[in-house]
C-alpha cells in the first residue's frame, strides 16, 4: 500500500520555494506520491448565489502539468498524481502530449487521474460542450491510450479523429497510467474497461466500500481483464481523529485491496474534514503525524 499527501496550494501558497519546499519535506518523510487538484477556471465569488455550486476563482489552483513538472526537477522519487484533471474541458492530443512529457521528465513518476467535472464555468471558458463531457471523456482516454501506445495511430471516433499521426516523446511503458475518479454507474464501467485504478471517495470505511469495490472486480473480469492489474486510491483525512483511528481506518483498506491512501488535508465531504490550521507548519506536522501513526502498517 502506497501512501500519498495533498499539496495544499490554496493554504501555503503558489511561489516556487514554498511548493519546493513542500515536496522536499513529504518526500523525506517517506511519503510515496502527492496529488494536486485541477481548476482552469473560477467564478467571480462575488455573482454566486448562495447556496449554488458554482466554484469559484478565490482559492488557487496551479495548473498540475506545469507543477508536476517543477516538483520532478526538485525532487527524486516521489510520484504524482491528479486528482482529478477535468479530462473533457481539454484536447485530448495535447493532454496526451504533456503527460507523456512529464512521464519522461520525472522518470515515470506519474499517474493522470481523470473526472468529468462539475464547474460548468470552466467548460464556458474553455469553449467545450459541458453536456457531453462522459462520452467524451471516455472516448479521450482510448485515444490518449492509443496514441502513447503507438508511433502513428489512425483513430476515428464520435469527437476524434487522426488519419495517421502521433506524438514524440512517448512514455516508455507505452502507457501513461489512467485512474478514473468518480462514482457514477458509467465511471464504474470506464474503469473496468480502460482504467488502471479508481479513486471513488464518496464511501467512508464501511460495507458500502467493500460492495462498491466488489462491483468493479466484477465489472473487470466482464471486461476481460485481472482486478489485480486495476488499483484502487482512497482518501482520508487527518484533520479527524487520532492515531488509533487513522490505524483502524488503514488497517480497513489494506484488507478491503485498496493499493493506494492519500492523506489529504484540505478536503471536505461528509466523511471528510480539513485540518484546522493553514499555514505550512500546520501541514505538514499533520500528515507527519499521520504518517507515523500508520507507517507500520504500509508494508
Amino acid at each position: 500500500m502506497q501512501l500519498g499527501a495533498s499539496l495544499p496550494v490554496g493554504d501555503i501558497g503558489t511561489g516556487p520555494d514554498v511548493m519546493r519546499d513542500y515536496a522536499q519535506a513529504a518526500e523525506g518523510l517517506g511519503f510515496d506520491y502527492l496529488v494536486c487538484p485541477d481548476h482552469v477556471l473560477g467564478a467571480n465569488p462575488a455573482i454566486i448565489p448562495a447556496g449554488e455550486r458554482i466554484g469559484s476563482n478565490a482559492t488557487a489552483y496551479h495548473d498540475p502539468f506545469v507543477l508536476f513538472g517543477f516538483l520532478a526537477g526538485v525532487t527524486k522519487k516521489v510520484g504524482f498524481c491528479v486528482g482529478v484533471l477535468i479530462l473533457a474541458q481539454r484536447q485530448a492530443a495535447l493532454v496526451a502530449k504533456q503527460a507523456a512529457c512529464l512521464d519522461a521528465l520525472s522518470g515515470g513518476r506519474f499517474r493522470l487521474g481523470v473526472g468529468v467535472g462539475w464547474n460548468q464555468i470552466e467548460f464556458q471558458g474553455l469553449g467545450m460542450d459541458f453536456h457531453t463531457r462522459g462520452r467524451r471523456s471516455e472516448e479521450q482516454v482510448r485515444f490518449m491510450q492509443a496514441l502513447w501506445a503507438q508511433p502513428n495511430v489512425k483513430f476515428a471516433g464520435e469527437f476524434h479523429r487522426l488519419d495517421d499521426g502521433g506524438i514524440n516523446p512517448r512514455p516508455k511503458s507505452g502507457r501513461v497510467p489512467v485512474w478514473f475518479g468518480g462514482h457514477a454507474e458509467a465511471t464504474f464501467r470506464r474503469a473496468a474497461r480502460y482504467g488502471d485504478g479508481f479513486m471513488p471517495l464518496a464511501y467512508p470505511p464501511n460495507d458500502k466500500a467493500l460492495e462498491a469495490f466488489d462491483k468493479l472486480r466484477g465489472m473487470i473480469r466482464d471486461a476481460g481483464r485481472d482486478p489485480e492489474s486495476v488499483g484502487l486510491e482512497v482518501w482520508v483525512s487527518p484533520g479527524i481523529g487520532n492515531e488509533e483511528d487513522w490505524r483502524r481506518e488503514i488497517s480497513f483498506w489494506k484488507k478491503a485491496g485498496v493499493t493506494h491512501v492519500n492523506a489529504h488535508t484540505t478536503y471536505v465531504s461528509a466523511h471528510h474534514k480539513r485540518i484546522a490550521g493553514k499555514t505550512f507548519d500546520d501541514h505538514l506536522n499533520a500528515i507527519t503525524r499521520y504518517r507515523k501513526a500508520v507507517a507500520d502498517l504500509l508494508p
